[in-house]
């Protein structure tokens, strides 16, 4: 069983490094887009046009099964804001086999009910951590885009362009996920929906808070008027200090963020290379009444240190 165990093991660590250094270049993937969109648009001269997006799949018996469940509305968004082109189906029949797979393997190590449980879920929910995480880190580099944008889109109002000029100008001259961002909400606008909702729209695809400023800022000056250079410039100056403000944070708080993920990990590294070498040796936590009221204690002071840790941490900007 330990053999097959580190087998299983080595073949996932195999295919995950070769996945990460055999996936495509943002070149490569912006190369693809263009003619990806070249393709579509020789293609769409034999077939009835359209302006609607088209989401057919291979299986929309599946896909139709999938939007009756309550939260697949969310997924979905999370998966876009992500910036991934991952399914809703896709996530959830991914999170299912991964629980099933970690809930056997949990039942074929432990015999415990309870602790198979608790696997299948944490690997039920690994997708959409994964996608959370792809979130985080998109948003961040967004934020980190977003005030040479807004510089562009002053300059450009400086020599004279209108609104949606400097508009198109940053979605052809800043990096993604800015740029595409920005080339979205241009061809709204192309297709007719007015600028006010095409921004609500990009505000809807990338709630951060620098982007509110910047949509609130760019409304306002459209309802009531006034200066928008002066504004952009000083939206810029705000958006440059509280980017200043959040890299202090980041060291400020190192310590204990590190703190709280070496304190978090460490116990569950201890006992997978424990069960991996020896798996009867840990048995005892699952099976005497007082092993397993040791772990629930454990796991409970470990959310409260967590969420003791992530209050020290969390500031606001």
């Amino acid at each position: 069983m330990t053999f097959f165990l580190l087998f299983v093991l080595l073949l996932i660590v195999t295919f995950a490094v070769l996945l990460y250094f055999l996936k495509p270049t943002s070149m490569e993937k912006a190369v693809a887009e263009q003619m990806e969109n070249i393709g579509t648009d020789e293609s769409a001269r034999s077939g009835p046009t359209t302006i609607l997006k088209d989401s057919a799949t291979s299986n929309p018996l599946l896909e139709d099964l999938v939007r009756s469940i309550p939260f697949s509305p969310n997924v979905a968004r999370l998966a876009k804001q992500a910036g991934t082109s991952w399914r809703t189906s896709s996530v959830m029949i991914v999170s299912f086999v991964a629980a099933l797979g970690a809930g056997w393997l949990a039942w074929l190590m432990t015999s415990y009910l309870m602790a198979t449980l608790c696997i299948a879920l944490a690997a039920g929910l690994a997708p959409y951590i994964v996608l959370y995480v792809l979130r985080e880190i998109r948003f961040r580099k967004f934020n980190s885009l977003l005030p040479e944008a807004v510089d562009l889109m002053s300059r450009g109002l400086r020599a004279g362009h209108s609104i949606s000029a400097v508009m198109e100008m940053v979605s052809t001259e800043i990096g993604d996920p800015v740029g595409i961002e920005f080339r979205s909400m241009h061809k709204e606008q192309s297709l007719g929906l007015p600028m006010r909702e095409a921004i609500l729209n990009l505000v809807d695809r990338v709630p951060v808070d620098d982007l509110r400023f910047l949509a609130t800022a760019i409304l306002l000056q459209k309802e009531s008027g006034g200066n928008l250079v002066q504004i952009l410039d000083k939206t810029s100056a705000v958006l440059r200090e509280r980017a200043r403000l959040r890299g202090q944070l980041q060291i400020y708080t190192a310590q204990g963020r590190i703190t709280g993920w070496i304190l978090c990990l460490s116990p569950f590294m201890m006992f997978g290379l424990i069960s991996l070498t020896n798996y009867q040796y840990e048995k005892i936590l699952f099976t005497n009444p007082l092993g397993i009221k040791m772990v629930y204690g454990g796991l409970g002071l470990m959310v409260i240190g967590v969420l003791l840790i992530r209050k020290i941490i969390d500031v606001k900007v």
